[in-house]
């Protein structure tokens, strides 16, 4: 019996690695001539079926490139890029998660994208998501896509509170006074926090940044060499959570009652329009995040990164040819329309064929397009995910009421700071 076990495993592993080449072909053209290009994505659905179209779209403009396109499911993309790069069999273009860039930046021989995309494309990119693929005076990566956080509300829970669906509150005292209205008309929870680490712990820390932003404070150093949060700005940030968990407005361990129509409001995505279209299951409307009177704006942007394997300079130029012309406007306010994100150019995102679009189409995407001027990016860090594990396991237990938030924040500088040290 532990025979045929190692023999199963044994077939499983070559199975793996079967797979994982087949997907990073190292055939460099095909039978005509055209070069070969492979992508590697994790998106499925509709944003899976809109990019394989244009995939194919470009495919038939482009004679001299031949794109396969290959949908690696979320929770196996790090470990398959992994092991393709172990047996160099990389994909031409990889496109992930933005926090991903760094670690992956790390697996291979990565083309400088300057090289290989015009100045002109490159240029027109929103600034914060052409900066993050800046590592080591190389361009690794490019944005494909865009989204952000804003605040989203349940109309009818507005109404049932006798609430103005048309006043969405704009500081965070206006939010936890609408927050505390809602829970004594109606007894449901006026305002969602993700409260607890879980698996990663990124839910609850990219959600906090927002609010340790808008308080003035930052989350690393600029160097990325230390823990930054454990000031007065980021305890101002801890404060309000606290407020809103003690007050009853945001039960510990609650998020989600929103998204099932039993919450009066909460911090959400961009996608979360995109996903309810074209018929959400209750009336709900969207505004810019609130922040505190004598704060400032700011939200966390997100979205995917492509990056390219440099597998041979034909299939880099080729690849590079592939992402100059996926970020042309057409492509752009193309793939924002049918997927609902958000435009990673500064030339659509301000264009009135984009804007009328969203106007008519997808009015509550306004407020998530106007805060990407004011949005931040995550510390662009390979250590990155563990920090962020570490930060969400620490200062959960403030939420939890087991520790002060000085002690939480301390713990969780210590905790961070251990993972910079160690590397």
């Amino acid at each position: 019996m532990k025979k045929l076990t190692k023999i199963c495993a044994l077939i499983g592993a070559a199975a793996m690695i079967v797979s994982v080449s087949a997907c990073g072909s190292t055939k460099s053209s095909d039978a005509n001539g055209a070069t070969s290009l492979t992508i590697w994505h994790y998106w499925d659905g509709a944003n899976a079926d809109t990019f394989d179209a244009m995939v194919k779209d470009f495919n038939a403009s482009h004679k001299n490139i031949k794109i396969k396109t290959a949908s690696v499911p979320n929770s196996d993309f790090m470990t398959k890029l992994r092991a393709s790069a172990s047996s160099k069999s990389l994909p031409d273009i990889s496109i992930s998660d933005l926090v991903w860039v760094p670690q992956i930046a790390k697996m291979g021989n990565l083309t400088d994208l300057s090289k290989v995309i015009s100045s002109k494309t490159l240029d027109d990119v929103t600034p914060a998501l052409i900066d993050y693929g800046h590592i080591d005076g190389k361009q690794v990566s490019v944005p494909v896509t865009a989204n952000n956080l804003a605040y989203m509300y349940n109309k009818d829970v507005y109404k049932e509170a006798g609430l103005d669906p048309n006043k969405p509150p704009q500081t965070w005292d206006e939010l936890k006074k609408v927050a505390k209205t809602i829970k004594e008309k109606t007894g449901k929870p006026g305002y969602d926090l993700l409260t607890q680490a879980g698996d990663n712990g990124e839910g609850l820390t990219w959600n906090f940044q927002v609010n340790l932003w808008q308080a003035g404070g930052e989350f690393l150093t600029k160097d990325n060499s230390k823990a930054a949060f454990n000031t007065p700005e980021g305890k101002k940030a801890m404060n309000f959570w606290m407020d809103l968990i003690k007050s009853g407005v945001s039960p510990y361990a609650k998020w989600g009652e929103f998204e099932k129509g039993k919450g009066g409001s909460a911090q959400e995505g961009s996608w979360m329009v995109g996903i309810w279209a074209p018929d959400p299951p209750f009336d709900f409307g969207v505004a810019k995040a609130p922040h505190p009177k004598d704060g400032k704006e700011a939200t966390n942007l997100g979205g995917e990164q492509a990056i390219v394997f440099h597998n041979s300079d034909a299939r880099a130029k080729a690849a590079g040819e592939f992402l100059n012309w996926f970020l042309q406007p057409e492509q752009v306010i193309k793939w924002s329309q049918k997927t609902g994100m958000l435009p990673v150019t500064k030339s659509v995102a301000k264009s009135d064929k984009y804007l009328d679009w969203v106007k008519k189409e997808q009015p509550r995407l306004i407020p998530f397009v106007e805060q990407m001027e004011i949005a931040h990016t995550r510390p662009n860090t390979p250590l990155y995910p563990k920090i962020s594990f570490e930060f969400a396991k620490a200062v959960e237990k403030a939420f939890a009421g087991e520790q002060s938030v000085d002690e939480a924040l301390a713990n969780a500088e210590k905790a961070v700071n251990d993972v910079i040290a160690k590397g």
